[in-house]
């Protein structure tokens, strides 16, 4: 099985415009988790790309990155590390502050998830302006871990994040794009 033109995974993800405040279409995913087999696919797809790939860890993005992180780690035999909203880990843990397209926020990740020579994958369900994933890979790096890639289910290439990541030397990888005005 694998995405191809019979399968439009774009068909399964609704845009909601105006949400979370006006001029934005949100990208919801929760279409695509109705479908079992486009569930399938998606993970099958990201296990597929990094089941030969040298890395040692998934790391899932809170919230909506956890659900293809947690299933793409057990399709892997991977561990799994989670990087949390602020205040929602219950030990140790080292902060990141950030800027999404809708304000600032801060990343934290149990401070003994990774270590040095770790290598991770990071996922969220879309790359936007890219700071959450920059958030984790900084917070990655600083228990000495290296990225190899930053995976999502979809990226929005106009409003920069991508490229932030690539030029920040973390690849992306993503199962499909939207223009920002596309619906």
């Amino acid at each position: 099985m694998h995405l191809d033109d019979e399968f439009s995974l774009k068909t399964l993800i609704r845009p909601v415009v105006d949400f979370p405040k006006p001029g934005v279409v949100f990208r919801d995913i929760t279409p695509l988790f109705q479908s079992p087999r486009a569930l399938r696919l998606v993970v099958d797809s990201f296990a597929q790309r990094y089941v030969e790939a040298e890395f040692s860890h998934v790391g899932a993005m809170d919230a909506r990155g956890f659900l293809i992180g947690s299933a793409v780690a057990y399709a892997l035999n991977k561990p799994l590390v989670l990087f949390r909203k602020q205040g929602k880990l219950p030990a140790d843990v080292l902060a990141e502050s950030y800027r999404t397209e809708y304000g600032e926020a801060f990343l934290e990740v149990h401070s003994d998830s990774l270590c040095e020579g770790d290598k991770v994958v990071l996922f969220d369900d879309l790359i936007a302006t890219g700071g959450t994933l920059l958030a984790a890979a900084a917070l990655a790096r600083r228990m000495g871990a290296s990225l190899l890639e930053a995976a999502a289910i979809i990226d929005l290439p106009e409003l920069g994040g991508s490229q932030k990541l690539m030029d920040a030397g973390i690849p992306t990888f993503a199962l499909t794009a939207f223009a920002l005005d596309e619906i």
